[in-house]
């Protein structure tokens, strides 16, 4: 599946392990789109001994004594419990009682409901209270790992160099520009420090600048339910420019004249993105016209315009199939027309040079081809001619062309790599990697001409780097490295990249580091994964992530099926009626690791979020005696429940990802797995479940349903938060700091649960 098709459910971060990437482009990548879908040894636990020297412990796990979590005292607040009101849901065989559906307020100012969520989070600071100290020592580690400064790689883009900065002691950044021949011309083009000052959630969802180089359009969402707000700004200028537009999504494209932009409105119940509208400067919206109405509801569209800056696409994605929908800039009162109409199961992303479209297409090639066709001839795909057509155990995730040469991006038994092709498809060379596993990616290329080939490389222990190759000389070039404050020696880290055999015979591949300086053996583990909609967990660095190695954790990605690690083929392993290839990875992947002394048995602490909640939910209800703690960010876990109400947002999308519940097989294998219909008596590990109440991925009312069955059924004296952040959604606070805050809850959380027995 290409990237570019995603299913609006990932948080950012995907929900990354522990908060969201920064990450700066001119324009939307298509990995950057993924931020919008859901997003993220045997363990026995036998009678207890007496627990290791408390000083021993804080030097095993590097903690100081002003930090220790003291001992936790009994609360003095019992744990909310939530009423239960009987509810039927769906009709004859189908029909389920649901006791806690009345949690479910899309308005979300029901007392009763705000008052349960302000209970449970009363209760969780009542429990982590003694931790506050910790908390704080956490939280300022890894926000003075933050450099007080800093800026991104300049991008050139008609005539300008633009970039993001960081100013000490600011939030959010801001975004600045030079000419190209004279860097003291520094100016800003947006300062969203300046618009979020009166908001307590502000971000920026993307941003296009005209050809004129003079009017910036930015989209603004203050209430963090991804549903944006459109402004227009003139750049050198504070004033506020008349037009506004509500209710859109985040992309848009300018016509060539820059008296037009093009956007997306959203449904305004399920906000699917499902219309394109075309705005003329100066007039209100209400004047907008149509351009283009999506009327599959598993269908949603994006806007970009194409690098050529020759046409405006219309890209219109399913979970399996795509279709581009092409608008010449030149000519914005044109009608759309498709540069190849859809196909089932048939997925193809375009771009344009010259007199013709260079297309990576499945089409009989499950891990990608690439194609080339005269613009003239692109709606016939008898014309499309073979480019590159590899090895099909190579999987051809991205590409880019230029007017000498290509690159794409490839994967082979799970490694990255950047390729060079000459352009009549031959392999020349490959970029040189040195630090192998790692995360790779193109940049922006805006400049077709051009010799040299921006790329990004990123690994567990080596951080974001911005690098150029030298297509002609074969030289590497480091434009700039993430700068990691404080004492950061990556040398004190190792990376291991394992396999392990499932029950199935399938080889599922680890990526893990861990800081060799410190000797405790075996190390308590933090142990991720995501594994839905073809998503790739990559092995990025993390530096929040520092706080857990440095005080002798190992951090584990397990890449389980249903991400493309591997290939398509691992994608289609981990959906549909294959899900539980997911879910049976990640256990079987923990029990590996603990087998193997590569991590304590009785120290493994799971994380997820979003649909990588939902495999946190499965696997508490499924191997709860392997895990020591569980922490289950924006969780989906109310699987058939959501899926069978197409008034939820991206519910209709998703059906070739989960299943149709209308259909008895589908209802009843999604039944069998979904975590809130199978929250049973039994004793579960320490869990902290968090949420946002604004949340238009996965609706705040699935996990404090399941929290509320759970605290219910559930038979242990464990902890059990539920932690609702009243203010955000999905991907929690916008604040490049403030998002750390609940980074230093959960890590909290997992150092307060420790197990020290021997």
């Amino acid at each position: 599946m290409l990237v570019a098709v995603f299913s609006t459910r990932i948080a950012l971060h995907v929900v990354s392990f522990v908060t969201q990437r920064p990450s700066y482009s001119v324009h939307q990548t298509n990995t950057q789109r993924v931020k919008n879908r859901r997003f993220t040894g045997f363990k026995t636990k036998g009678t207890r001994v007496q627990p290791i020297s408390f000083l021993l412990l804080l030097t095993l796990f590097g903690l100081t004594a002003c930090e220790a979590p003291s001992k936790v005292q009994d609360p003095i607040l019992a744990p909310p419990v939530a009423e239960q009101v009987p509810t039927w849901i769906g009709a004859g065989d189908q029909r389920r009682l649901d006791e806690y559906y009345w949690l479910r307020d899309d308005t979300r100012s029901d007392p009763k409901v705000l008052a349960l969520l302000a209970a449970e989070n009363a209760y969780g600071q009542q429990l982590m209270a003694h931790t506050e100290g910790l908390q704080t020592t956490l939280f300022q580690e890894i926000t003075n790992r933050l450099p007080k400064k800093d800026a991104t790689v300049p991008i050139a883009l008609g005539g300008y160099q633009y970039y993001r900065a960081f100013e000490p002691g600011l939030e959010h950044p801001i975004y600045k520009r030079f000419d190209n021949n004279d860097p003291a011309t520094t100016e800003i083009v947006l300062d969203v420090n300046q618009l979020a000052q009166n908001f307590d959630y502000f971000t920026v969802g993307n941003w296009v600048v005209n050809p004129a180089q003079d009017l910036i359009a930015y989209a603004e969402d203050t209430l963090s339910r991804r549903i944006y707000t459109l402004r227009i700004k003139a750049i050198g200028s504070d004033a506020a420019h008349p037009d506004v537009i509500t209710g859109a999504a985040p992309s848009m494209a300018w016509s060539q004249d820059g008296q037009t932009l093009f956007y997306i409105k959203k449904h305004p119940q399920t906000l699917l993105e499902n219309e394109v509208y075309r705005h003329q400067l100066g007039t209100d919206q209400s004047e907008d016209q149509l351009v283009y109405r999506e009327t599959d509801p598993t269908f949603s569209l994006w806007l970009e315009e194409s690098r050529s800056k020759t046409f405006i696409f219309i890209r219109a994605s399913s979970t399996d199939s795509t279709e581009t929908l092409i608008i010449p800039r030149e000519s914005p009162t044109d009608a759309p027309y498709p540069l190849l109409a859809r196909a089932d199961q048939h997925e193809y992303r375009a771009r344009h040079l010259n007199n013709h479209f260079y297309l990576l297409t499945n089409d009989q090639a499950p891990n990608y081809r690439l194609m080339r066709v005269e613009v003239g001839n692109a709606h016939e795909q008898s014309a499309w001619k073979p480019l590159i057509t590899p090895d099909p155990a190579i999987f051809i995730e991205d590409f880019e062309v230029f007017d000498t040469f290509i690159v794409t991006k490839e994967i082979e038994a799970g490694i990255a790599r950047l390729r060079i092709y000459d352009k009549s498809g031959q392999p020349t060379r490959d970029i040189p990697i040195e630090d192998v596993p790692a995360t790779l990616n193109l940049s922006a290329n805006p400049d077709a001409t051009a010799s040299v080939v921006r790329y990004e490389l990123s690994s567990l222990k080596t951080p974001d780097s911005t690098l150029s190759f030298n297509t002609e000389t074969g030289d590497t070039q480091l434009l700039k490295q993430a700068k990691v404050d404080g004492a950061f020696n990556p040398d004190h880290y190792t990376t291991e990249y394992h396999t392990f055999r499932a029950s199935d015979g399938a080889q599922v591949p680890i990526s893990l580091v861990y800081n060799h300086t410190l000797k405790r053996q075996p190390r308590p583990a933090y142990l991720y994964a995501y594994g839905s909609y073809g998503y790739s967990t990559e092995p990025y660095f993390r530096s929040a992530s520092l706080s857990l190695l440095d005080r002798g954790f190992v951090f584990a990605i397990i890449h389980v099926r249903g991400g493309q690690e591997l290939g398509r083929q691992w994608y289609e392993q981990g959906r549909l009626f294959q899900k539980k290839n997911t879910f049976t990875d990640f256990i079987e992947g923990s029990r590996y690791l603990a087998a193997t002394g590569l991590a304590d048995p009785n120290n493994l602490f799971a994380a997820g979020g979003s649909a990588g909640g939902l495999l946190m939910g499965v696997i508490a209800n499924e191997a709860p005696d392997v895990y020591q703690g569980i922490i289950a960010k924006v969780p989906f876990v109310d699987v058939v429940t959501t899926m069978l109400d197409d008034s939820i947002p991206l519910t209709t999308s998703e059906y070739r990802e989960w299943g149709d519940p209308r259909i008895a097989a589908d209802y009843d294998y999604m039944l069998s797995y979904s975590p809130y219909d199978q929250v049973k008596a039994q004793n579960y590990p320490n869990m902290l479940v968090t949420t946002g109440l604004h949340d238009s991925q996965v609706q705040y009312f699935e996990p404090a349903k399941w929290v509320a069955r759970l605290r219910r059924l559930k038979t242990d004296d464990n902890h059990l938060i539920l932690d609702t952040d009243m203010a955000s959604g999905h991907s929690g606070p916008s604040g490049r700091y403030e998002r750390y805050r609940r980074t230093a809850l959960e890590y909290a959380f997992i150092l307060d649960h420790l197990d020290t027995a021997q």
